[in-house]
């Protein structure tokens, strides 16, 4: 291995430490948290579109059977007043607005296809979410309550309890002052 290497290996082991100790996992949860947040906001607003495009689909067939049904009334009052020309052209006009609306009713199902399987997956994904969010909380009360566990032992079993029993031999042993100097019951970390 070669010094370089070494060296940045070194380097990445001291660097990851340091970003080790200043991660709060409870802050790394609540941002995945707020990322799944956003993309449950992105399926409904996908799943909104594709309702909004069927809607509209939906809106131009009415619209087109409408003008199917006046041209077939345009066609047999054309044929009554003696007008084939007129009726020819009217049914042509009602032809094409027939194959539209065939072609508009495909594109409606698709759209409904692609609203029922978005609904679905944004139930699942609210779900998940769900889930997501009860393991965070749990997770971030057992970190909060061993950090405190950690804390308390810390302040039980750390530097001032043996200076508050070297304080309390020195008050007890007062009959021999040359014992218990100012330099001996200090705090030592």
């Amino acid at each position: 291995m070669s010094i370089l290497r070494r060296i940045a290996m070194l380097f990445r082991v001291k660097a990851n430490k340091v970003l080790d100790r200043a991660e709060d996992p409870r802050e790394v949860l609540d941002y995945s948290y707020e990322q799944q947040l956003e993309m449950v906001q992105k399926v409904h607003r996908g799943l909104a579109d594709v309702a909004t495009s069927r809607k509209r689909v939906e809106l131009q067939v009415i619209q087109l059977q409408l003008s199917a049904g006046k041209l077939q009334d345009q066609a047999q009052q054309a044929l009554a007043a003696g007008r084939e020309d007129l009726a020819r052209e009217a049914l042509i006009r009602r032809a094409a607005a027939t194959s539209q609306i065939s072609d508009l009713q495909g594109q409606q199902a698709s759209l409904q296809a692609e609203e029922d399987k978005l609904t679905l997956v944004s139930q699942r994904l609210e779900a998940k979410v769900a889930a997501f969010r009860t393991r965070k909380e749990t997770i971030k009360a057992t970190y909060t309550a061993a950090e405190a566990q950690t804390r308390i032992g810390e302040a039980v079993s750390g530097s001032p309890r043996r200076w508050a029993t070297s304080a309390w031999r020195c008050s007890a042993l007062r009959t021999r002052p040359s014992r218990c100097r100012p330099g001996r019951a200090r705090w030592t970390s």
